[in-house]
């Protein structure tokens, strides 16, 4: 009894393979499962339901921050507060979303909902949206919801800044300028084209902008700037360049301007590697641009004739530049130019328009 031979051999560790079936019997056990009549198993722990929806809970919650930031940030967008986007309560509500989204993210069930709200907070942040409202602000002027009843009485204010109204009254007119640039241009034309045989065209139509009045607004007071004529030939060499010169002088000298001002000229004091940057050359005589100036103080005019002379272009850089606004513009490539500007011009049609308002302010 005691001796073990002819005993089938002992089962590997874990049995024989498929040894494990399931069995229907009278007992009621099926596959793996309780006897009948066997104890019940144990329900789950209070609160393990509740720690695998907490995750995906948190997620909602991320979303949800970010879509409510992104809603005020429209609403700040909409009414123009640029200012708002800066202030600590908003970098306050961007952490706060910030946070709750890499929270959400670092656990599994809410990974995708803390990954949509993050991507919200990091896109739509409050440097983003802050710079498309200063943006949409400076383009469409849109202060008057963050300005003072103060503030936006001066945005208005017909003259300018730090400077006497009176002097806006008593200097000359825009209409008055009109006619003196009309007259001076057409005489200076005139008497090159006799002398020298330059024939004209006119490459700029005069054009007024409102002025800026210093407080945010648009003053009554505009910018002129005259017909702009051009040569349709070079004027080229340094003799010539200066005998034209010295016969505008003495021509606009008629008209009430004063003595002209080489700008290209390094003699004015101006540093000579400056002077060769914006023009060219070092002197006269190698420079591709010539920029002479005159006024009529103390009436607001200024007075401008441009050279440009492409023979001194020594590199090619010039020529390619002239050639791009040339064909922006259809201005002759080449030659002289005369222009007369005035700033801070009033309309003889607006000064009582002008006075009336003044009153308005201390």
């Amino acid at each position: 009894m005691a001796d073990s031979a002819g005993a089938p051999p002992v089962p590997p560790p874990g049995g024989y393979r498929g040894a494990r079936r399931a069995l229907l019997g009278a007992n009621g056990v099926v596959g793996g499962g309780r006897p009948q009549g066997a104890p019940a198993e144990a329900p789950p722990l209070p609160g393990a339901d509740a720690r695998t929806k907490s995750p995906r809970t948190l997620g909602w919650i991320a979303l949800a921050a970010g879509i409510g930031f992104v809603i005020v940030a429209l609403i700040l967008l909409g009414i123009g507060a640029a200012d708002a986007f800066f202030s600590p309560t908003m970098l306050v509500l961007q952490l706060v979303v910030l946070g709750l989204a890499i929270a959400a993210v670092a656990t599994r069930a809410g990974r995708v909902l803390g990954a949509v709200a993050l991507t919200v907070a990091l896109v739509l942040n409050v440097g983003t949206m802050g710079a498309l409202s200063t943006v949409r602000v400076a383009a469409t002027g849109s202060y008057a919801g963050h300005k003072t009843d103060k503030q936006k009485l001066w945005e208005a204010y017909p003259g300018i800044k730090d400077k006497e109204p009176s002097r806006f009254l008593n200097q000359q007119s825009l209409e008055q300028l009109q006619a003196l640039a009309d007259e001076t241009l057409a005489d200076v034309r005139a008497q090159l084209t006799a002398q020298y045989g330059l024939q004209w065209v006119k490459s700029a139509d005069a054009q007024e902008r409102p002025e800026r009045n210093g407080y945010g607004g648009e003053s009554m007071l505009v910018r002129f700037t005259s017909d702009t004529w051009a040569t349709t030939t070079p004027v080229t060499g340094y003799a010539h360049k200066l005998e034209v010169m010295r016969t505008i002088e003495s021509v606009i000298a008629q008209h009430g301007w004063r003595g002209m001002v080489a700008f290209n000229d390094p003699a004015g004091g101006v540093d000579p590697t400056m002077v060769s940057k914006m023009y060219g050359g070092a002197t006269p005589e190698t420079q591709v641009d010539w920029e002479w100036f005159s006024d009529d103080e103390p009436d607001p005019g200024w007075f401008y004739a441009d050279i440009t002379d492409l023979a001194n272009d020594t590199t090619g850089e010039y020529r390619a530049s002239r050639e791009q606004t040339a064909k922006r513009t259809g201005e002759p490539l080449e030659g002289l130019q005369l222009a007369i500007v005035g700033r801070y011009m009033l309309s003889e049609k607006k000064v009582d328009d002008f006075t009336k308002a003044l009153t308005k302010y201390p």
